[in-house]
């Protein structure tokens, strides 16, 4: 015998409903964002509009769409990264599930690789949040920034494995925010932390275009809880370009190969556990 709760609950819950504000259908339209989705959204609102749109259930202004959507293509493809070639490999294996490449592809976007533009959203919104009020001049913004860099750990949004001496996303999407009068305070910070963390690290480090992407999309008062899904939006329409790509021009079999051609056999080394 099974809980179940009584009739007139069931039935209450029932009566009121599912409440969303995203998509509905009645047996005659389909309803999105209150709008109708055949006459008003279809060919009138861009992909990158209703991405936006649907997560924030607020239409952007055409300023925020821009810097949105240059985060996207910030974000899409950086050639053989990790998720490529799983996705690549994952179809060799599999190319009757298109779906297991994709989604194999983006569950490694993490702390290494996309991750970084929530890591560096998410920092930055926690160094702000201990302000009454944000810095009025550059030299307010290099005071804090040199508090930031000063904490323990990792500062997210701080180097990149090939672009040593500049990441070329980096300016292009803070010209981009300040032309849209969207260079807000998350920006700030991470370009003040730019300029400071020299002083503290001994070295120089690039702003990467991932922690930048992260900062832009915090200015846009977008979830940070979100952050990592619009980089994995991006990468999806990458990843699907990487499967394109593979059909005409396959690689994957190659890079298989030239692992399981070239490995060679060692002595076992037993794992001795944390402390071995």
């Amino acid at each position: 015998m099974t809980d179940r709760p009584p009739a007139h609950q069931a039935s209450s819950r029932e009566a009121a409903g599912y409440p969303t504000a995203l998509g509905a259908s009645s047996r005659e339209a389909i309803t999105l964002l209150g709008h109708d989705l055949a006459s008003e959204v279809m060919g009138e609102v861009g992909f990158g509009e209703l991405a936006f749109w649907l997560a924030t259930q607020r239409r952007p202004a055409p300023g925020e769409v821009r810097v949105f959507e240059a985060v996207l293509a910030a974000l899409a493809d950086h050639g053989f990264t990790p998720t490529a070639i799983v996705t690549r490999l994952t179809y060799l294996s599999a190319p009757d599930s298109v779906q297991g490449a994709l989604a194999a592809g983006l569950l490694g976007g993490g702390s290494r690789f996309l991750g970084v533009t929530e890591d560096c959203g998410r920092f930055l919104h926690d160094v702000l949040a201990t302000l009454d009020e944000p810095p009025a001049d550059d030299a307010g913004w290099d005071a804090l920034a040199l508090e930031a860099v000063a904490r323990p750990g990792r500062i997210p949004g701080l180097g990149h494995h090939v672009h040593k001496d500049g990441d070329p996303r980096t300016p292009r999407l803070m010209a981009i925010a300040a032309e849209e009068g969207l260079f807000g305070p998350h920006l700030s910070l991470l370009a003040a932390i730019g300029r400071v963390h020299p002083r503290v690290l001994g070295r120089t480090l690039p702003v990467n275009g991932a922690g930048a992407c992260g900062a832009a999309l915090a200015d846009l008062g977008l979830p940070l809880e979100l952050l990592r899904g619009f980089a994995l939006l991006a990468r999806t329409a990458g990843l699907i370009g990487q499967l394109a790509e593979e059909l005409r021009r396959p690689v994957a079999d190659d890079i298989f190969l030239s692992v399981d051609l070239n490995n060679r056999s060692v002595p076992p080394e037993p794992y001795g556990g944390p402390h071995g």
